[in-house]
């Protein structure tokens, strides 16, 4: 084969040849070829072919798209794209040993495509799978009907997809991942479209989103921003703190507890969320499946959706003496009550609140009691911490029944003591009589909370 080169320049991108065809070429001098035997680029000096670029990049630009990014991708090497690249229908068959891309910036460099039903992102089969998917400074556009950004598969359950400055535009959907370990964004854009991204199967580490920005969404979309497929679970966190405005129907995610099996792993934390720029966090759309209060999420610092408070109130609402057959002997505390602002906190018996969750653990419990007993006696209340079905006194205060006009005789008890709570810990409180067996009773209107420090 011999075949002259025309090129004059480096800025002229190379053909892709082997190594037996580079070496019959004719070039010109400042010629580059891409050595597809080595993955590459070669530049003619006038007597050799020597390296040029880095030993372990592959240069990708529109004429050798298809060959390269749309070919068999080279796990070992780093994908530089160069410039604003259309893979119409070609689409990147990510391999079990993954792929990097690189680009300039997110405005510089791009992938695209318009094409109907295109996936910018695949694996060869499910069975076989993908690796890791790391990528750096460039955008995505996927216009076309049906078409989407992602349809992958992890090859073992145990990769990572990263993207840092990576902006998504215009994006019809950004698909579908199945089983992947874990998922990393930072500093990425989500930029109209409907870019929602659906993940699916058991994800063993987490997915965070950080220092990331959604606008201009579709006003016609109902799918949200981040959807639970099939049989979704996150087995660790997923935590994002997005500056975000939904379109006019589009929820931000449509996760529910059942898809995170531990207690406060879905982390919003300092998200600005708006809908058509306007701020409502009582617009039961932005997470119609799952709430503050449930016990997987752990949110704080949001502005525009809620913010988890953990912990829990009870208020005497019927008064019910409580008996006292022996002195200094302790009694739990009689009355009905009522459990309310209930977060990872659930009452398993009349006065009492558990903990459902892990974090925190640091809690402050404040009481504001009035006891109804005998003149002159001496009252002990006893906060009782229960773990693993063993009572423990954490706390108690001492008063003396005072004799008041009308033949009303109480004590006031006010308060507060910190404590660490566990998953599962239970605290209710008791009652003693220092001084005898007169019975007592909590007024009406007596209340006690928790809440973590």
């Amino acid at each position: 084969m011999s075949r002259e080169i025309k090129n004059s320049s480096f800025e002229v991108r190379p053909d892709h040849h082997t190594l037996a065809e580079i070496n019959e070429l004719t070039p010109e001098l400042g010629a580059i070829v891409f050595d597809t035997d080595s993955n590459v680029n070669k530049y003619w000096n006038g007597a050799e072919w020597e390296f040029v670029g880095k030993a372990n990049e592959i240069i990708v630009n529109q004429a050798n798209a298809a060959t390269t990014l749309g070919g068999v991708i080279v796990s070992s090497h780093e994908y530089f794209i160069d410039g604003i690249i259309d893979m119409g229908s070609n689409s990147i068959t990510v391999p079990p040993a993954g792929i990097t891309l690189r680009g300039y910036s997110f405005d510089i460099s791009g992938l695209t495509s318009s094409v109907d039903n295109h996936k910018m992102f695949v694996s060869e089969s499910i069975a076989i799978g993908s690796g890791n998917i790391m990528g750096i400074d460039f955008y995505i556009e996927t216009t076309g009907v049906g078409s989407k950004v992602f349809e992958l598969y992890d090859s073992n359950g145990f990769h990572a997809i990263e993207m840092n400055r990576v902006n998504y535009m215009n994006c019809t959907s950004l698909g579908d991942i199945y089983d992947y370990r874990q998922g990393l964004e930072l500093g990425t854009g989500r930029f109209g479209g409907s870019p929602s991204l659906t993940l699916h199967g058991t994800w063993v580490g987490g997915f965070r989103i950080s220092t990331s920005i959604t606008r201009s969404m579709s006003d016609t979309t109902t799918e949200p921003l981040f959807k639970a497929g099939t049989l979704f679970q996150m087995n660790s966190r997923f935590l994002t703190d997005m500056n975000v405005d939904l379109g006019t129907l589009q929820p931000f995610t449509d996760f529910a507890p059942l898809n995170f099996p531990n207690p406060s792993s879905l982390e919003f934390v300092d998200v600005l969320l708006t809908r058509d720029g306007v701020i409502n966090a009582e617009d039961a759309n932005i997470t119609p499946n799952v709430s503050e209060a449930d016990i997987c999420s752990a949110w704080s610092g949001n502005h525009g959706i809620h913010n988890t408070f953990v912990g829990g109130a009870q208020d005497i609402t019927v008064e019910v003496e409580t008996v006292i057959t022996t002195q200094n002997v302790s009694t739990p505390i009689l009355g009905t009550s009522v459990a309310s602002d209930l977060q990872h906190f659930d009452a398993p018996a009349n006065g009492q609140l558990r903990f459902l969750g892990t974090s925190p653990i640091e809690y402050s419990v404040s009481w504001d009691f009035i006891l109804d007993g005998v003149s002159n006696n001496e009252y002990r209340i006893e906060l009782i911490r229960e773990r693993s079905g063993t009572p423990t006194v954490i706390y108690g205060q001492t008063r003396v029944i005072n004799a008041l006009q009308g033949g009303r005789d109480v004590a006031y008890y006010s308060g507060a003591h910190h404590e660490r709570i566990l998953q599962n810990d239970i605290t209710y409180w008791q009652v003693k009589n220092l001084s005898g067996t007169g019975n007592c009773t909590l007024e009406l209107g007596s209340d006690w909370t928790i809440d973590h420090r």
